[in-house]
């Protein structure tokens, strides 16, 4: 093998060990990729280790820059389950993290943030929104129900009804988005059949797989409805 102290020589350039045969390749070629290697290894976790005592310098700077660049809240009344809320919010604010984290409305569950799972689901103006998608300022004025929303006192609307009597949950975490997505399904007429509720509640994904019992959970509370 060579001294890492002396210059390679062609033939360790190319991979062939001068005493003869060829050298042990191993997982990174000849020896001098191997040191080629380790020492880029070497100079990647000095940037890491001074990274961020070299970037300290500008920190200050980029902080007074920060707050310049402020954004000023918004204020925004919303009507949710009937009731007015006058809210002062970033107006970036999602209708969903203004339910959860200004109203303390906590049935609309966050999942995925992408609109792809359903678990926030709420009514407006009796159409099924994903809430992590919409901005809550864009809402002033429409009429918003969450899960909180649809019982009548005691009395359980029949879509809750319905998932309690057919098990339509496990874990729990997606039944509020199901049942507002299965009221909307339901007012909207696509509640007639299995295949019908499948298609339309499509967007709303139960991880735990109770899938028949929300079907027929939907079947059942539209037959009533």
């Amino acid at each position: 093998m060579h001294d890492d102290s002396e210059p390679l020589t062609s033939q360790e350039l190319a991979g062939i060990d001068p005493t003869g045969g060829l050298d042990d390749l191993l997982i990174f070629g000849n020896p001098a990729t191997r040191r080629r290697f380790l020492k880029q290894v070497a100079g990647t976790s000095a940037a890491i280790s001074l990274g961020p005592s070299l970037m300290g310098f500008g920190s200050a700077e980029a902080a007074e820059n920060a707050a310049d660049t402020a954004v000023t809240p918004a204020k925004v009344t919303l009507k949710i389950n009937g009731k007015e809320h006058a809210l002062e919010i970033d107006p970036r604010t999602t209708l969903l993290d203004a339910l959860r984290e200004h109203l303390q409305l906590t049935g609309s569950k966050k999942g995925c943030d992408h609109g792809q799972c359903g678990a926030c689901t709420v009514l407006m103006n009796g159409r099924r929104i994903n809430s992590c998608l919409s901005l809550a300022i864009v809402h002033e004025g429409d009429e918003i129900t969450t899960i909180e929303g649809l019982a009548n006192g005691d009395q359980l609307h029949p879509v809750q009804a319905a998932f309690l009597e057919h098990d339509g949950f496990q874990c729990g975490y997606c039944t509020p988005g199901q049942i507002c997505s299965a009221v909307a399904c339901i007012a909207e007429g696509h509640a007639k059949s299995d295949a019908e509720i499948r298609e339309w509640m499509s967007g709303n994904l139960c991880r735990c797989g109770a899938y028949p019992n929300i079907v027929a959970a939907v079947k059942e509370a539209g037959t009533k409805s």
